[in-house]
């Protein structure tokens, strides 16, 4: 599916509201003047309200990436794109859902 691509300063949160950082690898390729996102990239969390009842604290603090463009690579490894195919884990690894990607560059799309 195609979608416009992920980059270090895109907007992006965990299904909580708490901001996500995208923490790029490499730096070769650019998009609206910063690092595009690959498979590989560290999301972290920081912040991240969640608690599970009664009062026990599970908030988001990483971000696995399961899929990202089919076609269009960055040194090897797949462009990440919206809509992200990620789910933001806590620290034990428990899934939370998917990252909300609210603002991206617009001028170029991968497939």
């Amino acid at each position: 599916m195609p979608g416009p691509v992920l980059h270090t300063g895109a907007t992006v949160t965990c299904p909580h509201g708490a901001p996500l950082n995208i923490v790029a690898a490499g730096s070769r390729v650019t998009v609206s003047g910063t690092t595009a996102a690959v498979l590989t990239d560290q999301g972290n969390v920081t912040g991240c309200p969640f608690t599970v009842p009664p009062s026990k604290p599970q908030p988001c603090v990483s971000t696995k990436w399961l899929a990202g463009a089919t076609r269009v690579t960055a040194s090897g490894q797949p462009l990440l794109i919206n809509p992200a195919g990620a789910v933001c884990l806590s620290a034990d690894q428990i899934p939370a859902g998917p990252p909300v990607v609210s603002g991206t560059q617009a001028r170029v799309v991968a497939t």
